[in-house]
């Protein structure tokens, strides 16, 4: 088992959820973060005066999933996440040792 985990512009979520949920991906994690990696943020103009921002808004997606769909998962977020320009995002694959379902006891691959 995986967690695979992506870091996306904000108004790409609802594009990469359908995507996920079309390759019968169904449960997922979305926390608002804040970074920058190469675009190192930016400057904007509030009421004359500029100001730099240098954490950008994010989303965070977290999907735990079998090994053998990580491909898939990684391509359905590529695809729907992708703008093409600076600051697409990044995506993270981790090992997952366990799971349980707490409502049933369901272990592992059976608890996603």
């Amino acid at each position: 088992m995986k967690i695979v985990m992506a870091v996306i512009k904000p108004f790409k979520l609802d594009e990469v959820r359908d995507a996920l949920t079309a390759i019968g991906v169904h449960g997922m994690t979305v926390t608002e973060v804040k970074g920058y990696g190469r675009q190192k943020g930016h400057t904007e103009i509030y009421r004359g005066t500029e100001y730099a921002v240098s954490f950008l808004p994010k989303l965070k997606i977290e999907v735990a999933v079998a090994t053998d769909q990580v491909d898939k998962v990684i391509e359905a977020i590529t695809g729907a996440a992708k703008t093409g320009q600076i600051g697409d995002g990044k995506i993270f694959v981790l090992n997952l040792e366990n799971a349980v379902r707490i409502r049933t006891g369901e272990t592992d691959a059976s608890a996603l």
